[in-house]
């Protein structure tokens, strides 16, 4: 399999897990999502947990099916976003929080270090092909 190859189901597995996550807050992991939303947010946390799932819906379907010409900056939105995100997994974690599977401290602390991941997958599988 080609790098371009590689990057094509990199950036589809993204969208695709974008959008499952979406549909997630929307649905089957609702309340999941709101321990996720920490207290500082002005929102109703249900309020926040659907607004993020309708954004991850419209990011993954725009990584997953955008025209080449656009993966860049659609990538670097989806990087934005996965870092303004990220306090709700710092929130989880402070305020220990058990909720979509990280019901312990480690398990909470562990997922701290997987949201850089995610960045580094949007910048990676949607960049330029020279990247």
């Amino acid at each position: 399999m080609s790098g371009k190859d590689v990057k094509s189901v990199a950036r589809i597995l993204l969208g695709a897990n974008l959008i499952l996550a979406g549909i997630g807050h929307l649905t089957f992991a609702r309340k999941g999502f709101q321990a996720q939303v920490p207290n500082w947010v002005p929102l109703a946390k249900d309020d926040t947990v659907i607004y993020s799932g309708i954004v991850e819906i419209a990011l993954g379907s725009a990584i997953a099916f955008a025209p080449e010409s656009y993966r860049s900056v659609i990538g670097k939105i989806a990087a934005a976003f996965f870092v303004a995100v990220y306090p709700g997994n710092i929130a989880q974690y402070t305020h220990r929080r058990s909720a979509l599977g990280l019901n312990t401290d480690s398990k909470r602390l562990s997922r701290l270090f997987f949201q850089p991941a995610l960045i580094y997958w949007a910048l990676k599988s949607t960049g330029n092909s020279n990247n």
